[in-house]
Formats: structure tokens, C-alpha cells, sequence
């Protein structure tokens, strides 16, 4: 068993953010439901908890109510080694209401950020060649969705 979980806060729609997000991600799957009981404090017989795996990770959602909403300070992160897999995460992601952000981040139709980077990224800005970094770092900044062509352009200074 995977011993740090994410927990995700949703007001009433965690099994279906949860079906949505197995049916983007490959090696994903839905674990289990459980459903609030006569204790409450939601309604008798709804989804409380929705336990699933995205890409071998385990998520619990949580139909919580609208106490807690998703903000920017928590986002998931999603290492991408093509821009056809950046492309068509992008494109799953911000369907059906998600909006692009910036920087390669996005939000998702259920208000949780994500943020789909190329898989060389890290190495692209930890370069031993500060300007090389500062060169990648200015391309991030002005993209929206993440360009792995354009990034390694501007880290080889084209």
C-alpha cells in the first residue's frame, strides 16, 4: 500500500472527477466507493469517498461540500517525455471547461491545477550555463502550454 496519499477535496462530483481523471490517465482505475450513512453529514446514500490510482499513484476524493475549494497551491504535476503526450494531456484536461493558465499549468473543469511539463525540464533549467537557464526560463514564461521544440531551441541559444 502506498503510504502518502493525496486527498482531494471535492464539493459533490469526487466519483466523477475520479472517472474523468482514470479515463485520461493510462494504469488507472477506480479502487472503491464508500457512501455516507445515517450519520451524515451529506445525504444518505452519496458518495462519500472515491479511492482510485492515476498512473499507478493512489488519490482518495471526498464529496466534503463546498467548504474548501481547489486553489493554485496545491497542483499535479505530470512529467511528460513527448509534446505529443503534453498535447493530448493538455487537450484531455482543459476539455469540457478546463482553462490554460500559464507556464504549462492549467485548470481542469473541476477546479484542480495541473501542470503538464516536459520529462527534460529540469534539466533543460539546472544547466551548468546560467544563461542556457535564463534562455529556457524566459521561454516558460511565455508560453502557455509547454513547447518542448521551442525549449530546447532556447536552450541551445536558436
Amino acid at each position: 500500500m502506498q503510504k502518502i496519499v493525496t486527498f482531494l477535496w471535492f464539493n459533490d462530483n469526487a466519483e466523477e472527477a475520479a472517472r474523468f481523471y482514470t479515463s485520461v490517465f493510462k494504469d488507472s482505475k477506480i479502487l472503491a466507493l464508500t457512501y455516507y450513512g445515517d450519520a451524515g453529514p451529506r445525504p444518505k446514500g452519496s458518495v462519500m469517498t472515491c479511492d482510485f490510482q492515476l498512473a499507478g499513484q493512489r488519490f482518495t476524493a471526498l464529496n466534503g461540500g463546498p467548504v474548501f475549494p481547489f486553489t493554485e497551491a496545491i497542483s499535479l504535476s505530470v512529467n511528460c517525455d513527448t509534446q505529443e503526450e503534453i498535447d493530448d494531456l493538455w487537450n484531455k484536461l482543459t476539455a469540457g471547461g478546463g482553462k490554460p493558465v500559464a507556464c504549462g499549468w492549467l485548470k481542469d473543469r473541476f477546479g484542480l491545477s495541473w501542470q503538464i511539463v516536459p520529462t527534460v525540464l529540469p534539466e533543460l533549467l539546472n544547466a551548468r550555463d546560467p544563461e542556457r537557464s535564463n534562455r529556457v526560463m524566459q521561454a516558460v514564461q511565455n508560453m502557455v502550454k509547454l513547447d518542448l521544440a521551442t525549449l530546447k531551441q532556447a536552450a541551445d541559444g536558436r
